[in-house]
C-alpha cells in the first residue's frame, strides 16, 4: 500500500521557521566578514583624500611665492623711482628708469582754457505791449518765475494770485500805499520802477511770495527803486520753442534739429528738449567743451575741456540755436599754453600745465605746474616698494617651508605614542622643502656686484629650521648704497635667484610637474580602490543571494518533510486503521491452516 505526501502549497523564506536555525543571522555574520576588507580600503580612500588636499596646499603656497619671484624677477622693478618739488609751484612724478637727478624748472606762464563767449541772448521782455493788461504774473516771462502769496511795501501787505495780471498788481502797490509809492513800467528797458516822495522799505519777514526777487526791486532806502536790470527771462526748463528767447528756436521742422560744435552733431528737437536738455547733450558729447548759461548776463558760454591755445568751431545745420541763443555771433576768447624753461634753457612750451617728456625731453617725468616761478625737481630712486617685495617674498617663502615641515613631522604624546604627520616619510615634500632651501642658501655664482647672496641682504636662516629672517637695517643699507648689485642679485638672467626660483617653481607648479603629477598618482589610486569596492560589494551581494537561495531550499525541504511525516502520522493514528488490523490477521492465519491439510492429505494418498 503507498503513501501519498501532499506538496507545500507555499515555500517557507522566514529563517528558522520550518529548522529552527537563525539562518538570517549566519548570513549577516558571514557578509559582515566578508565586508572587512571594504573598511580598510575605505580608509585608504580617505587618506589618499588628505594626501592630495595636502599638495594642493603646497602647490597654493608656492604659487604665491612665483608671484613674489616674478615681481623680483623684473629689472624694471628695480628702477621705481620718486620725484619731489622744492615748493608749492609744481608737483611731480616720476616712472620707472627716469633719469636720476635735479632739475630746475622755470615757469613764466600758466596754460589756461579756451572759451566762446555767446552774444547776449535775448529775451521776451515782460510784455510787448504799454499797458500789461493782458499780461498775467504767472506768465510774464520773469527770469524767476512768481509765486503767488503776500509781499509788503512801506508796511503794507499786498496779496497776489498767479491769475493777477502784472498792471493789476503795480496798481495794488499803489492802492496800499494810498498812493504813497507809485509803481510803473518801462517796456523799452523792461524794468519795474516804484517812486515815493520819502524813502521807500521793502519786504518783511512774514512775506509769502518772491514778487520783490522776481522784480529785482531791492530796498536802497532811497525814494526810487528800479528793477536791476532787464526782468525778462530765459526760461531753461521749457521746451525750446517756448523758453521765452527774444528769438523763438525752431529745428527746421520736423523735430530734426542739428548743430555742429568742433565738427560734432548735436541734435535737437524744439517741442520735446529744453535748453538745459540740449546743453547737457553738448556736454556730453565729445565735442570737447562744456556748455553754460550766465543768468546774470543772459550769455551762453562754450569752455574748451583742455588747456591751451585752441580754437572752438560752431555751424547751424538745421535750424537755428545757435543764432538763437547768441552763440554763433559771439567770439572766440583765446586760451594760452604753458611756458617754461629746464636748467636754464630755451623757452618751452606746453599744451596743458602738466608737462612730460614730449614737452620736456625727460623720459619718465611728468610735472604739473601750480604757478609762475622756479621749482627744484629731484629724482631718486625709490626703495620702499623693494623692501617690501624682499620682504613678502621671505614672508611667503617661511609658509611653504612650515606647511611641509607641519605635515612631514611626527608628534610624540606624554605617553610616548608616536603620532606620523600627514606626509611623514614623503621624500617629493621633504625634496621640495629642501631644494628651496638650498636655492635660498646658495652663493651665486657669476655675480660681480658687491651682493651676492642674500646674507649680503640681511636675509638669514634661523638655523633651527628651514624658515629665513630679516634684518631691515641690513636691507635698507644694502638698497641704498648697492642698489644695482641687489637687482643683479635677483634678476641676473643666467644666475639671478630669482629667475633660478622662477624656473624651478614654474616645473613644480606646472601641468605636468611633480605635483600635478602626485595628485593624479593619488586620484588614480584612490579611484582603483573604488573599483575594488564596488566588485567586493557585487561579490558580497552575490554570495548573500546564493546563501539566501540555498537556506529557503532547506527550508522547504524540511517543510515537505515534516508535512510529510504529520500525513503519515495522522494516517496510521486513524481508528478506522486500527480497528481492520484483526480481522486481517485472522484471514491471514486461516488460508495458513487450510493450506496446511490439503497439503497432508495430498500426502497421504500418495503413499
Amino acid at each position: 500500500m503507498s503513501v501519498a505526501v501532499a506538496a507545500s502549497s507555499s515555500a517557507p523564506t522566514m529563517s528558522g521557521l520550518a529548522s529552527g536555525l537563525d539562518w538570517t543571522s549566519v548570513i549577516n555574520q558571514m557578509v559582515a566578514a566578508e565586508q572587512a576588507p571594504e573598511t580598510q580600503m575605505e580608509a585608504q580612500q580617505a587618506t589618499l583624500k588628505t594626501d592630495g588636499t595636502t599638495y594642493t596646499t603646497i602647490g597654493t603656497d608656492l604659487a604665491t611665492l612665483q608671484k613674489d619671484v616674478t615681481t623680483l624677477m623684473d629689472p624694471s622693478f628695480f628702477e621705481s623711482r620718486t620725484a619731489s618739488a622744492s615748493n608749492s609751484f609744481a608737483t611731480a612724478t616720476a616712472a620707472a628708469g627716469t633719469p636720476l637727478g635735479a632739475y630746475t624748472f622755470k615757469i613764466t606762464k600758466l596754460a589756461s582754457d579756451a572759451s566762446w563767449q555767446g552774444h547776449t541772448a535775448a529775451a521776451n521782455p515782460l510784455s510787448n505791449t504799454d499797458s500789461l493788461a493782458g499780461v498775467t504774473v504767472a506768465g510774464a516771462g520773469f527770469a524767476n518765475p512768481v509765486t503767488a502769496g503776500t509781499f509788503t511795501v512801506n508796511g503794507h501787505q499786498i496779496t497776489i494770485a498767479g491769475t493777477d495780471t502784472l498792471q493789476s498788481v503795480l496798481n495794488q502797490i499803489t492802492a496800499a500805499t494810498a498812493g504813497a509809492v507809485t509803481a510803473s513800467y518801462d517796456a523799452s528797458t523792461d524794468e519795474i520802477t516804484l517812486g515815493s516822495s520819502s524813502a521807500i522799505v521793502l519786504g518783511s519777514a512774514t512775506d509769502t511770495s518772491n514778487f520783490l526777487q522776481a522784480a529785482q526791486l531791492y530796498n536802497n532806502g532811497g525814494d526810487s527803486i528800479t528793477s536791476a536790470s532787464a526782468l525778462g527771462g530765459i526760461n531753461l526748463d521749457k521746451v525750446l520753442s517756448s523758453s521765452n528767447l527774444a528769438t523763438p528756436i525752431n529745428d527746421g521742422g520736423g523735430g530734426d534739429g542739428e548743430f555742429l560744435i568742433n565738427g560734432v552733431a548735436i541734435n535737437f528737437n524744439a517741442s520735446t528738449d529744453t535748453i538745459n536738455s540740449v546743453l547737457q547733450k553738448i556736454n556730453d558729447s565729445a565735442a570737447g567743451v562744456t556748455a553754460t548759461f550766465d543768468a546774470a548776463n543772459n550769455q551762453f558760454q562754450l569752455t574748451s575741456t583742455t588747456t591751451g591755445d585752441v580754437g572752438i568751431t560752431m555751424q547751424d545745420v538745421n535750424g537755428n540755436f545757435l543764432a538763437a541763443t547768441g552763440l554763433s555771433a559771439g567770439s572766440l576768447q583765446r586760451g594760452t599754453n604753458l611756458q617754461y624753461s629746464v636748467n636754464g634753457g630755451g623757452t618751452l612750451t606746453s599744451q596743458s600745465n602738466t608737462i612730460d617728456s614730449s614737452s620736456s625731453g625727460i623720459a619718465g617725468l611728468s610735472v604739473t605746474a601750480q604757478g609762475v616761478g622756479s621749482t627744484a625737481i629731484t629724482v631718486q630712486s625709490d626703495t620702499s616698494p623693494i623692501a617690501t617685495a624682499i620682504q613678502s617674498f621671505v614672508t611667503d617663502y617661511n609658509a611653504v617651508q612650515n606647511y611641509i615641515s607641519s605635515q612631514t613631522a611626527t608628534t610624540t604624546s606624554s605617553s610616548g605614542a608616536v603620532t606620523p604627520g600627514t606626509l611623514t616619510g614623503d621624500m617629493d615634500a621633504e625634496g621640495i622643502a629642501t631644494q628651496l632651501r638650498q636655492m635660498t642658501d646658495a652663493n651665486l655664482p657669476g655675480l660681480t656686484g658687491a651682493v651676492q647672496d642674500l646674507n649680503d641682504l640681511g636675509v638669514t636662516s634661523n638655523g633651527n629650521d628651514n624658515t629665513l629672517s630679516v634684518d631691515s637695517a641690513t636691507l635698507d643699507a644694502a638698497l641704498g648704497s648697492n642698489l644695482a648689485a641687489v637687482q643683479q642679485l635677483f634678476t641676473d638672467p643666467a644666475n639671478g635667484l630669482a629667475t633660478q626660483l622662477n624656473s624651478y617653481l614654474a616645473s613644480t607648479t606646472s601641468t605636468t610637474g611633480l605635483l600635478a603629477t602626485k595628485e593624479a598618482g593619488f586620484t588614480q589610486q584612490s579611484q582603483a580602490i573604488g573599483t575594488s569596492i564596488t566588485n567586493l560589494q557585487n561579490q558580497i551581494s552575490q554570495n548573500e543571494a546564493s546563501l539566501q537561495n540555498e537556506f529557503v531550499s532547506m527550508e522547504e525541504a524540511i517543510s515537505t518533510i515534516n508535512t510529510q511525516k504529520e500525513y503519515l502520522t495522522d494516517f496510521f493514528n486513524d481508528p478506522a486503521f486500527t480497528s481492520a488490523a484483526p480481522a486481517t490477521a485472522d484471514i491471514a492465519s486461516s488460508s495458513s491452516a487450510g493450506s496446511s491439510t490439503g497439503s497432508s492429505s495430498s500426502s497421504s494418498a500418495t503413499g
